[in-house]
């Protein structure tokens, strides 16, 4: 098995932290709400383990293609979409149809790494171009 690069490491802990963040934000709201069980708890750890797990096999298709001809990488890129798409579809009828999974935070679960890649430009260090930063 090959090593898992640098940057798919840290871009994944980045996703699994914001789902992480987002889960316990969920449940919080549940609670507040009143409308809280282990159901809830649940259908977040499902779903939220499977959108960081969506999130790292694509990492490791994206590592995978950049060592192949542009060609074969396009194909791989396309099978692993096409599979992942069948991952999250699975884990999605599974977390709605499931009685032991809540269908809302489950499915919710499924958006955290969009929305964590959607907040990600705020917490990126500036990277500088080798002139100095003015103070």
């Amino acid at each position: 098995m090959k090593k898992v690069d640098e940057t798919v490491r840290k871009e994944t802990g980045y996703i699994a932290a914001c789902t992480v963040i987002l889960s316990m934000l969920t449940q919080a709201v549940f609670l507040v709400l009143g409308r809280w069980d282990i159901s809830v708890l649940l259908g977040n750890l499902f779903c939220g383990g499977v959108a960081v797990l969506n999130f790292f096999l694509l990492g490791l298709t994206v590592q995978s293609a950049m060592q192949k001809e542009e060609k074969e990488a396009k194909e791989t890129m396309r099978t692993s979409q096409r599979l992942r798409t069948v991952l999250l579809f699975v884990a999605a009828v599974v977390g709605v149809l499931v009685p032991c999974f809540h269908p809302v935070p489950a499915l919710l679960s499924l958006f955290f790494p969009r929305i964590a890649i959607l907040f990600r430009p705020l917490f990126m260090k500036k990277e500088t171009s080798g002139k100095p930063e003015k103070e």
